[in-house]
């Protein structure tokens, strides 16, 4: 099968080659996918989980590739909840990864069904952000309806989720961004939008929680603006400065069948529209992760059209 593989961690996207290597087998609990279409993180390359095992050995050369939409062809020993000929869509486990290929196998408690009425494109631009955005907000920072929220990167793949989940939920959502990014942030549903590149970050007042995305100075000011008991979640590395009177909360994303399901759920029913910013082939996917202009949006791989 074809697959895209790195060996150079220094190297970075600019690392990645298209091989040829053996299709996967089933282990037990796991399904073997085929790929139609696959989402991929450049973040994934400065993870340790791409390079070593968990107990720290070496497994290159890695499929890299956490993001996947496609159809089960086999199952493993024990494996239940799937079936061969299921469409599906979920995340893989950090340490395997392996969705920038044409087959992958994976654990079947990391997927979850694929509606009909779902592309497979649209569904391997879900897990990631969606399940980031999910998490962040519900899980760690426990978002009431009438709570406000900045959202910085409220244009990009996790803050447009962030931004629609957050507005749903019944919250006022103050994104964040350059200033190509306003319209885009306004229009998944920002009331007001913060010119990180033009305005003062600290004249947006006291908000009840953070969704930081960028970390490092913008994560370090905005935890000025949390209010007494509010929450700074981040997914940008543990925040070197906390709130004075509040929590900082810092999370790697965790595959989850029930949450894929609401994310679709919502999908389907317009409630959530996905952030795709470029759609490529896996022949041309080395090109695709070193573009030579900015791409607002999340760049998926049509593995199979």
């Amino acid at each position: 099968m074809k697959a895209i593989v790195v060996t150079d961690q220094a190297a970075g996207t600019a690392g990645m080659t298209l091989v040829e290597r053996p299709e996967p087998q089933a282990a037990l609990n796991d399904v073997v996918v085929q790929v139609h279409a696959s989402g991929f993180t450049p973040g994934e390359l400065t993870w340790p989980s791409t390079w070593t095992d968990r107990l720290g050995r070496d497994r290159t050369p890695s499929i890299p590739g956490q993001e996947l939409a496609g159809v089960v062809t086999a199952r493993g020993y024990g494996t239940t909840g799937l079936s061969v000929g299921q469409r599906v869509f979920g995340l893989a486990d950090g340490h395997r990864g392996g969705t920038l290929a044409e087959y992958v196998a994976i654990e079947a408690r990391n997927l979850a069904p694929l509606p009909a009425d779902v592309d497979f494109t649209v569904g391997a631009s879900l897990p990631m952000p969606g399940l980031t955005a999910w998490q962040g907000l519900f899980e760690h920072g426990r978002l009431q309806a009438g709570q406000s929220i900045l959202v910085h990167g409220a244009a990009g793949g996790v803050g447009s989720m962030v931004t629609q989940l957050a507005r749903e939920a019944g919250a006022y959502v103050i994104g964040t961004g350059r200033t190509a990014d306003r319209q885009t942030a306004l229009g998944f549903g920002a009331r007001e939008f913060v010119d990180l590149e033009n305005d003062v970050l600290e004249e947006v007042g006291g908000v009840d929680l953070v969704f930081d995305v960028i970390g490092g100075d913008i994560g370090k000011r905005s935890t000025g603006l949390i209010r007494a008991g509010g929450t700074l979640v981040t997914i940008a590395g543990p925040p070197e400065v906390r709130p004075a009177d509040g929590l900082a909360i810092d999370f790697v994303v965790v595959p989850d069948r029930a949450q894929l399901g609401e994310v679709v759920r919502r999908v389907r029913d317009g409630r959530l529209r996905t952030n795709i910013g470029k759609v490529s082939t896996l022949d041309d996917a080395v090109a695709a992760f070193n573009p030579t202009q900015r791409i607002t949006g999340k760049t998926i791989i049509s593995v199979r059209p």
